[in-house]
């Protein structure tokens, strides 16, 4: 059986990565981001294939609402959610960062990821399996300075995900994963050119797809790492 994956933040960096991945596997993928002109993108390279494509802001659980009434319409419930969408905070001492910058962040990489949880579980524990996927980062498990905002959510969805995963019925699994450090526009902002010396999203997303690809039950709640 065919199987689907969605994926949020799927137009630029590790999304369209493993967006490719997926489907180059034979899986039926939906996607949704920010970005209409990247969803345009997107339709037009892979709309033939029985995909499906949307804007979706992860922080408005509406928006998330119409993003999956449509989507499972179109492809069905996911065997695969990977929550991916993020942001990250110029870098700065934490007392330099402003509330709204920072309530911005606590809503897409937090609220975000419980949006979509909130509209996607159902369909799966109905079905009796399921994996979620919650993307942290190596500063969900340690720290650095300037990025105190950003550790914060990785640090809030290490834990939304092992508390998730003791929730769950048999059958499924929560994973909260660190994907590495890879060259994205992400780690750019961070780390500037020298986000050029690591492996690029493409040359990650043919390691990480079949790691994502093999998990399941017995991988509940676990910390994993690419």
């Amino acid at each position: 059986m065919e199987q689907c994956a969605w994926i949020t933040g799927c137009t630029r960096g590790l999304g369209r990565a493993m967006l490719e991945g997926f489907v180059k596997r034979g899986w039926t993928v939906a996607g949704g981001a920010r970005s209409e002109a990247g969803i345009a993108i997107l339709r037009e390279e892979f709309g033939g294939g029985g995909h499906f494509f949307a804007a979706v802001d992860v922080a408005s659980d509406d928006s998330v609402a119409r993003f999956y009434e449509a989507g499972q319409a179109a492809v069905g419930v996911p065997d695969l959610l990977i929550n991916n969408a993020a942001l990250m905070n110029t870098p700065a001492p934490l007392w330099e960062v402003g509330a709204e910058e920072f309530g911005r962040l606590l809503d897409v990489n937090v609220a975000g990821v419980a949006n979509m949880v909130r509209r996607v579980l159902p369909g799966m524990i109905a079905r009796g399996t399921g994996v979620v996927v919650n993307f942290s980062s190596g500063w969900g498990r340690s720290t650095s300075p300037e990025v105190a905002p950003y550790c914060a959510t990785k640090w809030a969805v290490e834990g939304l995900t092992q508390a998730l995963a003791q929730e769950l019925p048999p059958g499924m699994a929560a994973v909260a994963l660190n994907p590495g450090i890879i060259d994205t526009d992400m780690l750019r902002q961070a780390w500037g050119d020298g986000a050029a010396a690591y492996e690029s999203a493409t040359a990650w997303g043919e390691r990480a797809v079949p790691m994502m690809e093999r998990l399941g039950p017995r991988d509940n709640g676990q910390a994993l790492t690419v």
